[in-house]
């Protein structure tokens, strides 16, 4: 049971490349709701090209909101069980997934810890993040640029 004091508004990014991508980004969505928290907005999905490793198959990524009273640690702990659950083997950097569910933003807190980096470190990089994000918080200020997730976007496309 989620409790209403100290929530936060937590933004992850979904993404599958391999299996029935939607059946199992509806399942991650799911355990979401019942490990985390919330999920108070959901973008459409997306069809999306790799990044970093582009030999592999095309993704559908999302991006989701969630009220949480989680702490980053456990979020990250429980994004990687549901991850296992789901199948995801972890064999190379950027390559072919079953699941990945990636932290964006939590509130507007900067963490900078072994194994753990809010905001995400290259989502200023990645049109796939910021397209999804942009959908469902396009005034979203990244706490470490102090630019708006559109003006993230905006500035991307201009490269």
């Amino acid at each position: 049971m989620i409790q209403t004091s100290n929530l936060q508004m937590v933004y992850l990014l979904l993404g599958s490349n391999l299996g029935n991508r939607k059946e199992i980004l509806d399942k991650a969505i799911q355990l979401l709701s019942q490990k985390v928290g919330l999920i108070v907005s959901q973008s459409k999905d997306y069809e999306t090209k790799p990044w970093g490793m582009t030999d592999q198959p095309d993704f559908l990524n999302l991006a989701i909101a969630i009220h949480t009273n989680l702490e980053p640690l456990e979020i990250l702990k429980q994004t990687q069980a549901i991850e296992n659950q789901l199948g995801r083997v972890r064999k190379e950097k950027w390559g072919a997934r079953l699941i990945d569910i990636d932290i964006m933003f939590y509130g507007n807190e900067i963490i900078d810890e072994p194994g753990l980096k809010i905001p995400h470190p290259l989502l200023q990089e990645r049109d796939f993040v910021l397209t999804p994000l942009a959908e469902i918080a396009p005034n979203f200020v990244h706490p470490g640029f102090g630019k708006t997730v559109s003006e993230l976007q905006e500035l991307l496309a201009r490269r």
